[in-house]
């Protein structure tokens, strides 16, 4: 089978019995951790997944939070490291936040920028005129990255506009980006800032929310959506609240502990090591008895307050698929947490599965 929707009590990943590049016609795809790393190179695997599942005939499009970067800069990097992409394949909170400002204000409303070049060229898209300072006159404020240069004074402007009364717009709240040198500040440290000055709240386009998942839907003309990410709070709860079905990969900031750990909001539908895993079928969770549940060859279950993994079969180095022990793994922390967060001590089960590679 495969998932219809987002269940809002899910309890166990879905499987399907076909590829799901087959299953679903748009790839909805996150870049950071998903597609390439922070320092801009290509992932393992993923230029040739992506190729496989382009030639099947899934589209393929690629969404970010990140409001610095056009579209046509997004594509370029795409191209340059073997993923052919057009402007028009990439989706960026820029574009999002700049459709909700033009949804609430009139043709041609001037908006003061706190941001970079992706958020201007999104802000003119929209027939909207970007001005730099709270005293050129604008009816709005919106607030994007800006990169790590961006100056302290630019926050200034944006809380004395703020502070005047005008509508506050980010196109997203991430606390935190990551790049070659490490984790920097992202946007939503910038927000907050203007924040604690001005005591407003901004309205917020980007992942997981509504605005972000209603633009990709708009450019893409997704029917059957399958969004692929690696972080349960955006990319996971973003399908969540548009009740469309979700891959997570392990190639990002997820582990298989803080997978365990999710919430139903940030359970996804479908697990896989890599981005390989959109031409795979995704194998089927059963109940095992006595509150286990079985997949590929493993079972799982719980028993005084821990997780256990036990593997049939399971020859040296490991005969087993590693992710079907992670698939059982999920469907019985999920259960045992119902609408929480699962407590229950997963360490030797993440150490055998350590052992096999995982």
């Amino acid at each position: 089978m495969t998932g219809n929707g987002q269940e809002r009590g899910r309890n166990r990943p879905d499987g399907s019995a076909v590829a799901l590049s087959e299953a679903y016609d748009t790839a909805l795809l996150d870049l950071d951790g998903v597609v390439y790393y922070a320092g801009g190179d290509a992932i393992p695997h993923a230029v040739e997944a992506l190729e496989a599942a382009r030639a099947g005939g899934m589209h393929l499009a690629y969404v970010t939070n990140n409001a610095l970067r056009t579209p046509d800069a997004v594509a370029g990097h795409l191209t340059r490291i073997g993923v052919p992409a057009a402007a028009g394949d990439v989706i960026t909170s820029a574009q999002a936040v700049a459709r909700l400002i033009a949804d609430e204000m009139p043709p041609g409303a001037r908006v003061l920028v706190i941001g970079g070049e992706g958020l201007r060229v999104a802000l003119r898209e929209r027939g909207l005129v970007p001005v730099e300072s709270a005293d050129d006159d604008p009816v709005a404020v919106v607030q994007g990255y800006g990169g790590p240069e961006l100056p302290w004074g630019r926050l200034a402007e944006a809380s004395y506009a703020v502070g005047r009364g005008l509508p506050w717009y980010a196109s997203n709240t991430d606390l935190t980006i990551p790049s070659a040198r490490g984790i920097g500040p992202g946007n939503g440290a910038a927000v907050e800032v203007v924040r604690i000055a001005t005591g407003a709240e901004p309205k917020v386009a980007g992942k997981p929310l509504p605005p972000m998942h209603r633009e990709t839907v708009l450019r893409t003309g997704a029917e059957r959506p399958l969004v692929v990410g690696d972080r349960l709070d955006t990319d996971i709860e973003g399908a969540f609240n548009g009740e469309v079905d979700s891959l997570l990969v392990l190639t990002g900031v997820t582990d298989v502990a803080r997978l365990l750990a999710a919430v139903p909001e940030h359970r996804p539908t479908y697990v896989a090591a890599d981005l390989r895993g959109l031409l795979a079928p995704q194998p089927e969770i059963v109940e095992a008895g006595g509150g286990a549940f079985g997949c590929g060859g493993w079972t799982a279950s719980v028993s005084g307050g821990a997780l256990l993994l036990e593997g049939e079969g399971e020859g040296e180095g490991g005969a087993l698929d590693p992710l079907d022990g992670v698939r059982a793994l999920c469907a019985a922390a999920w259960t045992d947490a119902g609408a929480g967060t699962c407590g229950l001590d997963a360490g030797k089960a993440l150490e055998r599965l350590g052992r096999l590679g995982l």
